[in-house]
């Protein structure tokens, strides 16, 4: 087993909604803080992305700064930008914030430059969530057209989701070879 000390190369994680300006952007600022704590933040990049280009070059909705800031988060600036068929190349895995955004994600995954190791790099964020998938409820709504509750449900939904991400990446980074 390698050590993920001895990793040249971090793994790459991108969390991907639909404008990227709610809840992908909670979902990097949550699991940052996550890989923070677990001393991973140097081992592990988080971004976040959407599979529409509408908010492209915008800060995160207002709504969810507050709600991120309201729980105790320091989210950094923000600029929103959509995720294309050529990110699969430079991220290892993609964290879809609904199935919606997993179809998309499918879909462009069949027109990147390797499709099978862009198809097996998306996940769908809550099935790393054991209530979510006992639940059969594996998407986080969007919150965009609703009022804050709607944010704090979302934020509670990604944090869930998160908690066990750092051991389960840490684990991919051990199965690595060094280079």
């Amino acid at each position: 087993m390698t050590d993920p000390q001895q990793a040249h190369i971090p793994l790459r994680v991108c969390f991907v909604c639909t404008g990227n300006i709610c809840r992908s952007p909670m979902g990097e600022v949550v699991l940052s803080a996550r890989l923070a704590e677990a001393g991973l933040a140097d081992l592990i990049v988080v971004d976040s992305a959407g599979t529409g280009s509408w908010h492209v070059g915008k800060d995160m909705d207002p709504r969810a700064r507050a709600t991120l800031v309201a729980h105790g988060y320091d989210p950094a600036a923000h600029v929103a930008k959509q995720f294309g068929a050529e990110d699969f190349a430079t991220r290892d895995v993609v964290l879809a914030l609904d199935s919606g955004h997993l179809s998309r994600l499918r879909e462009l995954a069949g027109t990147a430059d390797d499709p099978d190791a862009a198809a097996a790099s998306i996940e769908l964020l809550r099935s790393h969530d054991a209530v979510a998938v006992a639940a059969g409820d594996l998407d986080v709504p969007d919150p965009y057209y609703d009022e804050l509750p709607a944010f704090e449900q979302a934020l509670r939904e990604v944090e869930s989701a998160c908690a066990r991400l750092p051991d389960v990446l840490r684990e991919r980074l051990e199965s690595r070879v060094p280079l």
